[in-house]
């Protein structure tokens, strides 16, 4: 049988189920919220129980909060965070712009599951939501540093640790390959040739760039909301509150949080997310070029590029026997996609500051969050499935370079512009290589046309044959 109990907010009386240990603000807001499906991500759960956490303890401290009370929140907060208990937040990230139903769902859940521990029935506000739980807070505070810790925490320990490891194996590869002669392209087009560890090399300093660019966002994140609570002026919150708690916080996840230089920027903007997001969206765009790139080297195995040999990771087609597809760089590909994505909503959603809030705030979350979750998943399934298992086909890329009518190159500050052009187009013509046809015109002699054509050489600044 479903049973239900009476519980009252401000509004009026909700039936709540018996063992929810939410209430009836939690209730009301399940019904009108009624949207996707989609709840907040484990990371804001987590961030959102250690806020409560020392708070109650920081109020005790204070004197504000008495210990029995403010040891059960305690414990209970602790359930919150190590997520003993999600199955209590039940609503939907399109909700109130300010996260605050959600806020009250923490604070009524934490309220009655203290009570609980307090040996008292849930419903009996022996532990008040609002008057303990939230005490010296307020959602329009709270919610924003969860955003903060829930996103500068998952960056630090989850995001960039993949990053990283991918830079290495990038590295690595480019020392392996650094022998190896291929073609360069530009426009899609045959250009001078490059070294092949000198193409990995540049992908590895593009994720080291990356990095950078997250990990400078995300010291902007490390400036927490707490102590503003309404609107920034800190009303109802004692002076010492805001700095106790977050210096705890900071102890806690091994990050140094500090309180918001300015409360009322910090609640009113989110321009901390969006630049976070940029980070995130940078971070995407560096991985696509990487992973589309490594696609197309390795296309094939016969009739394309050929130059790299991708790791066989499962069958490519449910008709053609033997093809082995990209798939892990296509995986990756659709993982920037969507954080590409998210960067817009999260940019949409930047510009809704109205006066002292911003009413966007769960929307931003959920798509930081997830943009953060998806990249630092599908780099280390491309690194570990791709990047490690890459082999280079040497055989074919010396054969591309010498193919290439862009070896006619080196022959300009010797033959001039004009005249190794035509020897490009007459070996274009005949299907011949440019070392072929320059020979045929006896346009050099044949020591310094072979010193002239060694692609090896090409490959460094300065002029072939003349200066090194």
């Amino acid at each position: 049988m479903n049973q239900t109990r009476i519980e009252q907010d401000s509004m009026g009386t909700m039936e709540v189920p018996a063992a929810a240990l939410y209430g009836a603000q939690t209730a009301r807001a399940k019904a009108n919220f009624a949207i996707s499906g989609t709840g907040f991500p484990r990371p804001f759960l987590r961030a959102l129980g250690m806020i409560k956490q020392h708070a109650a303890q920081v109020n005790r401290d204070l004197g504000l909060l008495d210990e029995q009370c403010a040891e059960a929140i305690m414990a209970a907060a602790e359930e919150v965070m190590n997520g003993q208990l999600d199955e209590h937040f039940v609503l939907d990230i399109f909700q109130t712009g300010s996260g605050t139903s959600t806020n009250m769902n923490a604070n009524e859940v934490i309220a009655n599951r203290a009570a609980q521990l307090l040996g008292q029935t849930i419903g009996s506000r022996l532990v008040h939501p609002n008057d303990h739980v939230n005490l010296g807070q307020s959602s329009n505070d709270v919610i924003p540093s969860a955003m903060h810790i829930a996103a500068a925490v998952e960056m630090r320990f989850t995001l960039v640790p993949a990053l990283f490891a991918l830079q290495e194996n990038l590295g690595e590869k480019a020392l392996a390959f650094n022998d190896i002669v291929k073609i360069g392209r530009t426009h899609l087009q045959d250009a001078t040739p490059v070294r092949l560890g000198q193409v990995f090399s540049g992908y590895a300093r593009q994720i080291a760039l990356a990095i950078r660019a997250i990990e400078s966002a995300q010291d902007e994140l490390l400036e927490l909301a707490l102590g503003g609570t309404a609107v920034g002026s800190g009303l109802n919150a004692h002076p010492q509150f805001a700095g106790r708690v977050i210096a705890a916080i900071s102890a806690a996840t091994g990050l140094e949080f500090r309180e918001a230089v300015n409360h009322f920027e910090a609640q009113s903007g989110k321009d901390g997310v969006v630049s976070a997001s940029g980070s995130l969206k940078r971070t995407a765009c560096a991985l696509f070029k990487i992973a589309n790139d490594i696609r197309l080297l390795g296309s094939g195995p016969r009739c394309g590029l050929g130059e790299l040999n991708l790791p066989a990771v499962q069958p490519g087609s449910s008709i053609m026997p033997g093809k082995v597809n990209p798939v892990m760089a296509e995986s990756l590909l659709q993982v920037c996609a969507q954080v590409v994505g998210n960067d817009a909503t999260i940019t949409l959603s930047g510009l809704s500051g109205n006066f002292e809030l911003n009413v966007m705030m769960p929307v931003m979350i959920h798509n930081l969050l997830q943009s953060i979750d998806l990249l630092a998943a599908g780099v280390r399934q491309f690194n570990e499935r791709c990047v490690q298992g890459l082999e280079a086909n040497r055989a074919r890329c010396e054969s591309l370079v010498e193919q290439s009518l862009a070896m006619c190159t080196a022959l300009v500050p010797v033959i001039g512009y004009d005249r190794a052009a035509e020897i490009a187009k007459q070996a274009y013509a005949s299907g011949r290589t440019v070392r072929e046809v320059a020979r045929q015109l006896g346009v050099l002699p044949e020591e310094e046309l072979r010193r002239l054509l060694d692609p090896r050489p090409m490959t460094e600044p300065g002029v072939p044959g003349i200066t090194r």
